[in-house]
């Protein structure tokens, strides 16, 4: 399902450049599991996006699906986000104007894979369907990621990059939303990415990385 190989990425600072990722190469199976860890300045979060098509890499290739993302333009990057990749980012990310059951149903419904049944399960599943008529400022920050959680696995994406998902949880909604995730795996042969500093989270995965100084160790 994914294949990344020998990947570079260097940012520009004030003290010159700063080589975030130094040849990774990785792979994800259909329905695979797998855990990436790591110091923070590491470059998880930074081989996520670039995974997810929210940037590209200097160097090297991110093949998803038998599709090569670097040969695709900003168009083409947004498209995959919306339908084949799903990514939970550490922000919500929430759409202010809208109501919590139209933010969860909105990647689905640009991506033409809106299922009203699945959205009222993921809002149920996820301790939602209270919250459904409100908007995210009248949310907490916990209910406010599950709702962003619920958006990114409504249009059942081939693969979930997460990157800290369950960090404004409490451990009881966290260990929930990992079952979630873990079910969607299970039930429709998606691969989970995951970028998390939980040792226990790292650890119901089937597989896991570490991320040293823009390697892997």
């Amino acid at each position: 399902m994914l294949d990344v190989t020998d990947i570079h990425k260097t940012y520009l600072t004030a003290d010159g450049p700063f080589a975030v990722l130094r040849g990774v190469s990785l792979s994800l199976g259909t329905g695979e599991t797998l855990a990436l860890t790591g110091e923070s300045g590491s470059g998880k979060s930074t081989l996520l996006h670039l995974i997810g098509g929210l940037d590209t890499p200097d160097q090297g290739q991110i093949v998803i699906e038998g599709q090569d993302i670097a040969a695709l333009d900003d168009n083409g990057r947004a498209a995959l986000r919306r339908g084949t990749v799903g990514v939970v980012f550490q922000q919500f990310n929430l759409i202010p104007s809208l109501k919590v059951v139209d933010n969860i149903a909105f990647q689905a419904r640009l991506a033409g894979q809106h299922d009203p049944d699945w959205a009222a399960a993921l809002a149920d599943r996820m301790g939602l369907t209270a919250q459904l008529n409100k908007y995210p400022e009248q949310l907490s920050g916990g209910q406010q990621q599950r709702v962003a959680i619920a958006r990114t696995l409504a249009p059942k994406p081939r693969l979930v990059l997460a990157d800290e998902p369950t960090g404004n949880l409490d451990e009881a909604t966290a260990a929930t939303v990992m079952d979630l995730m873990l079910e969607l795996v299970a039930e429709t042969g998606a691969g989970l990415l995951m970028v998390t500093h939980s040792e226990a989270l790292a650890g119901r995965m089937a597989r896991r990385l570490h991320l040293r100084a823009g390697q892997l160790a």
